[in-house]
């Protein structure tokens, strides 16, 4: 831990000050998923900076078998301070006692897109029933093994009726952005949150699933019980959620959990 700091420090958004408090710089470890991680590099800095506080960042998907995988990395005791993932999963982390009850602050709300390679032809995926010909039509379909891949894999292709039709070409992505794979042409078609498909280099974003059945994720942020910096994580948690945030999340293609 490092030693108290003799001024105070604020943040200063759209002209309210939201923390003002001596603190102390410590050093704050988070895990975060892939859905809010543009967001999250673009805030940091000016975090660190403010509050000379520094973080440390290690990733990994809301749920799935990867090694990697926020539930993984918490069973198997890896020392973290602050998590940021699918509410859901949050959730269950809190209901184990792995995370901090009443920790929880909801960050953003993510939509899923589809993404083609850089160059291909753009399916049209406006209507429940365009998107259903081009999930038909498509050679190879990729989704990731979290939120967005189950979401996609057990509730949306059973509600168009295709799932047994699809599910055989299809391929769950692990520890990789399916925009990578759909890049390398490896799928034709990808489906992931449009936050983690827009940085993706070699791929164009289509859009997102039709309203009807969009599938909107709230991902939010908690305390790791046990965590050795957790008023440094409180703070942290509270400048991601704050006005301060809206146009990095906003960049990103998420919405902020209470934009109204």
């Amino acid at each position: 831990m490092r030693p108290m700091l003799t001024k105070t420090l604020g943040f200063l958004a759209a002209g309210v000050l939201l923390v003002t408090a001596p603190v102390r710089a410590d050093e704050i470890k988070v895990v975060t998923s892939g859905a809010f991680t543009a967001a999250y590099l673009e805030l940091t800095p000016a975090f660190e900076r403010a509050s000379h506080h520094t973080i440390t960042t290690v990733y990994g998907a809301s749920m799935g078998s990867t090694p990697t995988s926020i539930p993984n990395r918490l069973e198997r005791g890896e020392p973290l301070d602050v998590v940021i993932l699918a509410d859901t999963a949050l959730d269950a982390l809190i209901k184990a006692g792995k995370v901090v009850a009443g920790s929880r602050v909801d960050l953003v709300r993510s939509r899923i897109g589809m993404a083609v390679r850089t160059g291909a032809p753009k399916p049209d995926i406006s209507t429940v029933a365009a998107l259903t010909r081009a999930l038909l039509q498509a050679k190879s379909v990729a989704f990731s093994d979290s939120a967005s891949g189950v979401y996609i894999s057990t509730e949306l292709l059973q509600r168009l009726g295709i799932a047994d039709r699809v599910m055989p070409k299809s391929k769950r992505i692990q520890s990789e952005p399916v925009g990578a794979v759909v890049a390398r042409g490896e799928a034709e078609i990808g489906f992931q949150q449009i936050s983690e498909l827009l940085p993706e280099k070699g791929i164009d974003v289509v859009g997102p699933l039709p309203a009807d059945v969009q599938k909107i994720t709230v991902f939010s942020a908690g305390i790791v019980a046990g965590a050795k910096a957790p008023d440094a994580a409180r703070a942290l948690i509270a400048y991601l959620a704050s006005p301060a945030a809206a146009a990095a999340i906003a960049k990103a293609g998420l919405e902020p959990a209470h934009a109204r």
